[in-house]
């Protein structure tokens, strides 16, 4: 971890260890008032649980950079103790609670790739792909003349996400979904 020299190297993008957890710093403020020391506000994130948090650095105040690992991880499998995931450049297995991806577990096909930022040797964040394809399961079919527009229906997809789709996807169809919004986005064409 380095500690970083002075206020000026407080950057947007810098990711720093603030109370012992990783912040992003998302704004970053030199601030110079008269007959005062110079500040540098800003506004972080917490890298953890999502907070944002607003903090003004003093002056030789000790900021340390974050000492974060990115790894790709394909996905193996899931069972009842955790999602499975081989780090492509070491091989090595890593095991995931599910609840930590919750409701995206579902978005998990074999093979898939995916962005894992590690902190302390645990995982903190996992980035999909901006878009996955999955097959439609199971769909009710379109009702003739039902074509107003905007009209959807529900489709269960492989892996059991349930999506809003239009009345003319039908089962056996992919489709691709928003991997942060978990909705339909279009039709695979086949």
């Amino acid at each position: 971890m380095a500690v970083l020299p002075s206020l000026n190297s407080i950057k947007t993008g810098l990711t720093i260890l603030f109370d012992g957890e990783p912040y992003q710093v998302q704004t970053a403020n030199f601030v110079r008032m008269q007959q005062r020391k110079p500040v540098m506000q800003t506004k972080m994130k917490n890298l953890i649980n999502g907070k944002v948090l607003e903090y003004s650095f003093k002056a030789g105040e000790r900021v340390e950079e974050a000492d974060l690992e990115k790894a790709k991880g394909d996905y193996l499998y899931t069972d009842q103790s955790g999602v499975y995931f081989m780090d492509s450049s070491t091989y090595e297995q890593m095991v995931i609670d599910p609840a930590f991806l919750g409701e995206r577990t579902k978005l998990l096909k074999e093979g898939m790739q995916v962005d894992i930022l590690n902190f302390n040797g645990r995982p903190i964040t996992i980035s999909f792909p901006p878009k996955v394809e999955l097959r439609v399961q199971s769909t009710p079919p379109g009702i003739k003349g039902d074509s107003a527009s905007n009209v959807t229906k529900q489709a269960t997809l492989e892996g059991g996400l349930i999506v809003n789709v239009p009345l003319f996807v039908k089962e056996g169809d992919v489709v691709r979904v928003n991997t942060e919004t978990l909705e339909y986005t279009e039709r695979v064409s086949q």
